[in-house]
């Protein structure tokens, strides 16, 4: 899975929009629209950003590679 779909999961998993998860972030709504349509690849601040954020951190490991680990905290969206 891409990293644009996997942000999309994520979002729709938390029922926030692009605009919420931007502000949760302090990303630009502009540029993210970008990352979810695979216009630009995501660097690693900005990566960083969503692997750290208290809400989403669970994901990191999906997100990083597909892989889960419950037992850690670590699920998956879909």
């Amino acid at each position: 899975m891409e990293l644009a779909a996997k942000l999309k999961a994520i979002r729709a998993k938390e029922g926030v929009t692009q605009a919420e998860f931007c502000e949760l972030l302090g990303i630009s709504l502009s540029t993210y629209k970008k990352y979810e349509v695979g216009m630009f690849e995501m660097g690693f601040n900005t990566l960083s950003k969503v692997t750290n954020h208290p809400k989403f951190a669970k994901y990191t490991l999906w997100l990083m590679n597909e892989q889960t680990a419950p037992e850690s905290g670590q699920v998956s969206p879909v």
